[in-house]
């Protein structure tokens, strides 16, 4: 999807089929169907890092991470903190 080789209703379509194969998947397809939408929305290739955004977002949480590269880019789609935040009483 990320070299627009499917469209995302083709690569959504494609997760609904392989979600359904009677197989054990760690996560859940809410929060995989969510990382792709947070990894094509950002334009990352992969999902590694939207599963934290993801799951952050489904929680409705602050996004915590020392990569401030990452927190940078991660203020863009949900509330971010520093560690201080986690410090506080």
């Amino acid at each position: 999807m990320h070299a627009r080789e499917l469209t995302i209703e083709a690569a959504l379509d494609r997760l609904e089929r392989i979600s359904a194969i009677k197989i054990r998947l760690l996560g859940d397809a809410v929060l995989r169907r969510n990382a792709w939408l947070r990894a094509d929305e950002l334009g990352w290739a992969e999902t590694y890092d939207a599963e934290y955004l993801a799951l952050t977002k489904l929680q409705a949480d602050a996004f915590v991470t020392l990569d401030e590269e990452l927190a940078h880019r991660a203020a863009e789609v949900v509330p971010t903190e520093t560690i201080d935040a986690l410090r506080r009483p």
